[in-house]
């Protein structure tokens, strides 16, 4: 009962500062339009990896010159988000390939699965950038991550929602986690404003799916707690083996 309260409690603190962030965006995005009305979109951190017209700008090209130790923090944090961003994609392959009759459902996971895409073609770009040596855990990301979501997704739409909530849950705090691990690298650096703001973006996009899948009754599922109890632990194991490996 503590465990699922504290968890609650995280989802809820993790969710609000979501919104903060995004409506402190959306103020910036409807001041700016006001200005001007030749963008109807707003700018995104990774659209300079994604939509650059420079792919030799210094910000997304180069890394910093830091110590051994910030080296070796930025390595395992770069390792484990490309790792987790393998692994949130085949989630969504299998859940996809469960639902691909149910419209709806299939939508809905398409939508999210979008959005990890972009993650994953991001984070490979980072990797490559910093010089980052990848997981020798990738295939296992991806077998392992297949299977998770094809397997909740076979036990009930609820299921495969309370998957999606656990795994955001974990994934929002660590990015949350990590913005405060790299507070120290060096600002003079054009790539290091820019990783931060493409870690706050990423953790808004992940927390944006917790909150879909608590909309679409994720805690309906079935054994709830104990599901999201058994995916949440799975992911923090993960995580500290690709930090290392």
């Amino acid at each position: 009962m503590y465990a699922q309260a504290t968890r609650s409690s995280s989802r809820r603190l993790l969710s609000s500062a979501r919104r903060l962030n995004s409506a402190s965006r959306s103020l910036h995005s409807t001041t700016a339009a006001s200005s001007s009305h030749l963008s109807t979109h707003r700018t995104l951190a990774s659209d300079a990896y994604t939509k650059s017209t420079d792919p030799d700008a210094p910000s997304v090209s180069t890394t910093p010159d830091i110590t051994p130790e910030q080296r070796s923090a930025l390595d395992a944090a770069l390792r484990v988000d490309q790792a987790g961003e393998i692994a949130a994609n085949w989630i969504y392959m299998g859940q996809y390939a469960v639902f691909s009759r149910d419209k709806n459902t299939r939508e809905l996971i398409k939508e999210m699965w979008e959005q990890e895409k972009k993650h994953i073609n991001v984070m490979d770009k980072l990797q490559v950038q910093h010089r980052v040596r990848p997981t020798i855990l990738a295939d296992a990301a991806r077998a392992g991550g297949f299977l998770l979501g094809a397997g909740t997704a076979l036990m009930s739409r609820e299921a495969a929602m309370a998957c999606t909530e656990a795994v955001e849950t974990v994934i929002g705090e660590h990015y949350d986690d990590q913005l405060k691990e790299i507070e120290d690298l060096p600002n003079d650096h054009p790539s290091v404003p820019l990783l931060r703001k493409v870690i706050e973006e990423f953790r808004d996009d992940e927390l944006e799916h917790l909150d879909i899948a608590v909309e679409n009754y994720a805690q309906r599922a079935p054994a709830h707690a104990l599901l999201s109890t058994i995916v949440g632990a799975g992911c923090k194991v993960a995580i500290e083996l690709c930090k290392r490996v």
